[in-house]
């Protein structure tokens, strides 16, 4: 089957075939079909997209170019939640030690930072030792006693999407939405989860920016996701505003250790994080409904077990034993902090969360190219949310940089990012939609 043959097939707005598709794929994990041909291939879905059988064939096709991960042995559900990427978003950090809590098994393959989105990885290569990318039996020893590990994607998993979204990148063809959601659930099946909860994100800090366009890309991830027999449900949640008010890595991290043990929590990192993890709970039969699930998600916070394991999971993984009771002592800080102050009196009305996101990668916490290295102490904490009175003068954020140039170049950035005004805006919600497979 000739890769060209294919490519002209879905030029010419046919649908193709599985076996096509499979064929396909098959030559990109094997270097028979050329990055030239990769490119025209995209840029055909791209143009005349792609059915849902279509899609779930370069899913499971992208899935089983490599290994595929077995998690039968578990005494309980394996589970998993991926996030379409925002700006403040920790939530893995505190949910996957949560739903741990509930019996069960969280193995979160997760990915670093792209564009101005803070990626999961970078934020845990901020834990001194920690071993984010161990081999298979760490992992798996991690999962079974500690009930949950947060590791990266190895070469084995899915290399066929590493090899195609590596081309997408360069070729404008990242935002289809079939193309999308192989890449997502590809990977995510090979991790052999019994199930999966998206956290589809929208507004002016997420890929998607419009209503239309998040509803489009969790209804493709629900409805392909089931049909390769990965049992998924997503939620919609706003991205207008850092969902944290920190932005970094480490200063996310040690937000997410304060969180865990109850020191401190953003509402609105709480009230997402919760939902999230009572729908893991309901997807993995561990909840019978999302309001037992909500009940029983509150009490593994509340009596500290999802802060225990979560310092198991550090530990195992080899960070500091005690990273839970000392994060401020393990974790890198930045040499110079420069608070950003209101200009005027009245209500934070709005932020351009993307330039926060920017701000911090300016700063080195996150790329501009592949191979840059990141910097873990940098970033921002204090984000005042939308709807926060302010006085003339009053901190609005605090810069964390190494330099005084580069804290006052960041100050501005986000000086420009937020818009005070004199009436408090509308609260807007956390959870904008629920999203389950069609009957």
């Amino acid at each position: 089957m000739l890769p060209q043959e294919i490519i002209r097939r879905k030029r010419d707005g046919k649908a193709l075939t599985s076996d096509e598709i499979r064929a396909f794929v098959a030559g990109i994990t094997s270097g028979a079909v050329s990055e030239g041909q990769i490119a025209a291939f995209g840029m055909a879905v791209f143009f005349n997209g792609m059915g849902r059988g279509e899609a779930v064939a370069l899913t499971t096709s992208m899935r089983d170019s490599g290994d595929v991960l077995d998690w039968s042995d578990l005494p309980g559900p394996a589970t998993d939640k991926h996030s379409t990427g925002g700006v403040g978003d920790n939530v893995s950090l505190m949910l996957a030690p949560i739903v741990a809590a509930c019996g069960a098994y969280v193995p979160m393959i997760s990915g670093r930072g792209l564009g101005h989105t803070g990626g999961t990885l970078d934020k845990m290569d901020s834990i001194p030792g920690y071993a984010s990318q161990p081999d298979l039996a760490l992992f798996r020893r991690t999962v079974r006693e500690a009930g949950c590990a947060i590791i990266g994607q190895t070469a084995d998993l899915a290399p066929a999407d590493k090899r195609f979204y590596g081309v997408r990148d360069v070729t404008a063809t990242v935002e289809s939405v079939p193309l999308i959601t192989a890449s997502i659930l590809s990977k995510k099946l090979a991790a052999g989860l019994g199930s999966l909860v998206l956290d589809v994100k929208l507004g002016n800090g997420a890929f998607m920016e419009r209503t239309r366009d998040a509803s489009t890309l969790a209804t493709s991830l629900v409805e392909v996701a089931n049909g390769a027999g990965l049992k998924t449900t997503a939620l919609i949640t706003d991205m207008n505003q850092p969902l944290a008010s920190a932005a970094g890595n480490a200063v996310e991290v040690r937000n997410a250790v304060d969180f865990l043990t109850g020191r401190f929590r953003d509402p609105r990192l709480e009230e997402v994080t919760l939902a999230l993890a009572a729908e893991m709970l309901l997807s993995a039969g561990r909840a019978s409904s999302q309001r037992e699930g909500l009940e029983r998600v509150r009490l593994a916070l509340e009596d500290g077990t999802a802060a225990d394991i979560f310092g198991r999971m550090v530990s195992i993984l080899g960070g500091p034993a005690d990273f839970v009771s000392n994060a401020g002592k393990h974790l890198p800080k930045a040499d110079v902090q420069l608070a950003v102050k209101a200009p005027r009196a009245g209500y934070v009305r709005a932020i351009a969360t993307r330039d926060i996101g920017l701000a911090v990668v300016a700063l080195g916490g996150g790329r501009t190219r592949p191979q840059d290295k990141v910097d873990h102490a940098v970033g921002i904490t204090g984000l005042l949310p939308v709807g926060a009175q302010v006085r003339t003068g009053d901190v609005l954020a605090v810069i964390h940089a190494r330099s005084q140039a580069q804290a006052e170049a960041a100050a501005a950035a986000v000086l420009a990012a937020y818009a005070i005004g004199e009436v408090r805006p509308a609260a807007a919600k956390a959870i904008v939609r629920r999203i389950a497979p069609q009957d």
